[in-house]
């Protein structure tokens, strides 16, 4: 029997803090296996992607993704992961790709954030390592305290928006600085966040007033480049997911720390390819997890996380969700 899980049935099994630790999980143990991503036009507005296969150790199971992107639609990814017996290809549950996809890009982009952004300032000083935090703290508790970052958004849409919870249980966040092609919708998105910020008008004006900007868009130029990115900044670019996709400029990129996925597909579809840079500018989150590479390297450095998304992410989500559903969502038998 296959389990079907909607959007509703998924969110019921879903937490935050357990799906950051599955991820940064993931991204330390996941499978030697090429991951592939294979996309088409189609007809009309949409494009069509399919991911492939979702693997991790230790975990019975993969997952197949099939979606559809257009961007004039809410919401703009339709699709199903199919999630699969790892011994004998059986179905085991089909689940809606639009919340398994918005949880796990977010998520995994709001753990690289936290990774790589800069670390918290105390009021009135320069910048606190993480080593440093716990001993000012007992130093003087009640006379300096920690400052939260002031985080950009550039496309105000789900995508930004689960980033932003997942940094916001990572992290304190203080500010917020909003830009999106419909002033309207910045403006929604910010009073729904409940914490205090500005819509602006432009990319720029976000980079220049923010610690951290994410960035996801359906961009196809530069909204940034290295003029717009002062030292000490951490940018996260979503949207550069497909061929044709930019969202920050080559110069950008050639001179900041740059963290994406996996190289392959960076170059291949992603952030680097798609303005001419090859692999070598970059290393990966894993490596950076796993304390093979470096992340942030200074204080003054310019970092960027520029993801494309990895097959094993949608496993990450679907397992716990079908292991929490089993017994008691609908199922229907695809032999019968």
């Amino acid at each position: 029997m296959t389990l079907l899980l909607t959007r509703s049935d998924i969110l019921r099994s879903l937490e935050i803090p357990a799906v950051l630790e599955a991820l940064r999980a993931g991204f330390r143990a996941t499978a030697d296996i090429e991951p592939l991503r294979i996309r088409t036009d189609l007809p009309g507005p949409g494009t069509a992607t399919a991911l492939l296969p979702g693997l991790i150790p230790g975990i019975p199971a993969y997952t197949v993704k099939v979606n559809a992107k257009f961007p004039e639609a809410t919401p703009a990814l339709r699709g199903v992961v199919c999630l699969h017996d790892l011994t004998d290809g059986s179905l085991l549950a089909l689940l809606d790709s639009s919340t398994i996809t918005a949880w796990r890009t977010g998520l995994a982009a709001a753990l690289a954030t936290d990774v790589l952004a800069p670390a918290g300032t105390l009021e009135g000083t320069g910048a606190v390592g993480p080593g440093d935090r716990t001993a000012v703290r007992a130093e003087q508790p009640d006379q300096r305290r920690t400052r939260g970052v002031a985080v950009g958004v550039v496309g105000a849409g789900a995508q930004a928006a689960m980033v932003l919870a997942g940094l916001i249980a990572l992290r304190r966040v203080d500010r917020l600085v909003v830009q999106d092609v419909a002033p309207a919708r910045a403006a929604e998105f910010l009073a729904g966040q409940g914490i205090p910020g500005v819509v602006v008008n432009d990319p720029r004006a976000v980079a220049a007033a923010a610690d951290v900007v994410v960035l996801a868009t359906w961009s196809r130029e530069p909204l940034l480049t290295a003029a717009d990115a002062r030292p000490g900044l951490h940018l996260t670019t979503l949207g550069a997911d497909e061929p044709g996709k930019i969202e920050l400029g080559a110069d950008l990129l050639s001179t900041a720390r740059v963290v994406v996925d996996d190289r392959a597909l960076a170059v291949q579809m992603g952030a680097l390819g798609n303005v001419g840079l090859g692999a070598e500018v970059a290393v990966t989150l894993t490596e950076v997890l796993t304390g093979a590479a470096v992340g942030r390297q200074s204080a003054a450095e310019i970092t960027v996380y520029a993801p494309v998304g990895l097959p094993w992410q949608d496993l990450a989500i679907a397992w716990p969700v079908y292991q929490a559903a089993s017994g008691h969502g609908r199922t229907i038998d695809f032999l019968s």
